[in-house]
Parts: C-alpha cells; sequence; structure tokens
C-alpha cells in the first residue's frame, strides 16, 4: 500500500495518473495548499521542502517527495513505463527532466501572472509566455518524430508532460497551431487511467478538450 500526499495541480496529477495506469494499491491524502497544510511537521517529516506530492511506500517503510523522483521510483517498483534498456530510458528521463526543469517550472510561472495577476507584469507576461511557446513548439516537433515524447512506447515522460499542457487555456496556448501535441494530448485524455487519475484526491473541473 502507497499513501500518497497530494493535491489538484500538475504535479500532483503526475503521480496520481502513474499510479492508476500501474494498477498499484494506495490511498490519496489532500493536502490543502490554499490553507498551508504543506507546513503542518507532520508533512514535513516526509517531504522537507514542503511541495507536493509525496509518497510512502508501507511495503519498504519508504518516504519520498518530488515527483520525478517518485515517478521514476514507482515506474521501477512496478516494472513499466521506464525502459530498462539504456538508451530507450535515457530517452525518457531526458524528457522527464525536460518537463522538471523547464516546461513545470516556466509554465508554473505563466500561471501566477497571466492566470491569477493579469496585468501585475506586462513583462513577465509577456517573458514566460514567448518561453511557453519555445517549448511547447520543442514538443510539438518531437511529437511530430514519435508517437509519444520519448518514442514510440507511452511512459512516464508523457505522464509527466501531460498534466502541465491539460492547463493550455490557461497558458493561451492554441492547440491548433500545435497540431502534434493536440494529436497526443486527446489520446492521454482518453485514456481510463489519466481520467480516474486527475480527479485525484478529489474532482475539481472536466478535463479541458481540445477541437
Amino acid at each position: 500500500m502507497i499513501d500518497l500526499y497530494t493535491w489538484t495541480t500538475p504535479n500532483g496529477r503526475k503521480v496520481s495518473i502513474l499510479l492508476e495506469e500501474l494498477g498499484l494499491d494506495y490511498a490519496a491524502h489532500a493536502v490543502d495548499i490554499t490553507k498551508d497544510e504543506q507546513f503542518r511537521p507532520e508533512f514535513l517529516a516526509i517531504s522537507p521542502n514542503n511541495k507536493i506530492p509525496a509518497i510512502v511506500d508501507h511495503d519498504n517503510g519508504l518516504s519520498l517527495f518530488e515527483s520525478g523522483a517518485i515517478m521514476i521510483y514507482l515506474a521501477d517498483k512496478a516494472g513499466r513505463l521506464l525502459p530498462t534498456e539504456q538508451e530507450a530510458r535515457a530517452a525518457t528521463l531526458q524528457w522527464l527532466m525536460w518537463q522538471m526543469g523547464g516546461f513545470g517550472p516556466i509554465l508554473g510561472q505563466l500561471h501566477f501572472f497571466r492566470k491569477y495577476n493579469k496585468g501585475l507584469s506586462d513583462v513577465s507576461e509577456n517573458r514566460f509566455g514567448a518561453e511557453a511557446e519555445r517549448l511547447y513548439g520543442v514538443l510539438d516537433r518531437q511529437l511530430g518524430r514519435s508517437a509519444y515524447v520519448a518514442g514510440d512506447e507511452y511512459s512516464i515522460a508523457d505522464i509527466a508532460i501531460w498534466p502541465w499542457a491539460s492547463r493550455h487555456d490557461w497558458q493561451g496556448m492554441d492547440m491548433a497551431r500545435l497540431p502534434n501535441v493536440r494529436r497526443w494530448y486527446r489520446e492521454l485524455a482518453a485514456r481510463p487511467a489519466v481520467q480516474r487519475g486527475y480527479d485525484v484526491p478529489f474532482f475539481v473541473n472536466a478535463i479541458p478538450q481540445v477541437a
């Protein structure tokens, strides 16, 4: 049994979707970051960086924070969605790190300015908007080369990136200009495990659709 401590954010949904895809037994616990529950001592004992998501694996007593590290651990535990062959594994981890180091952080900043603080700083909106457009272009070109982000097989790289793309409306992204991202996004949005994981720890809204 795995305890998942999470909230309804892209980083939280990355792990809940993966748990659903892997079919691992887990219980979700909401950590309400709007009420600063991430600073409670009991949560800090699991996640000292006071960020969701975090897990406790009761099979071995391991606690783990940082969504990318959690995804690697869970995929290795289940033996699925992360290749063991060196080159394929490296390609998958490369795109996971792309999400962790660029796509997620830039879109997070864009959400802060364009969604929650519109007009606060035109410079910031323009800077993060332009970088988001560039990153979506990188993703679209990659998905024009292969069915999935890291190649021909669905992997944790896709699962890590997709929840951030699911907020394309917050970001002002025109998916019609990104045909390969649109194709990939719609395919993942139709997966039952993605749909279940999206609603963890509770339903907020239906998955945003693209035409």
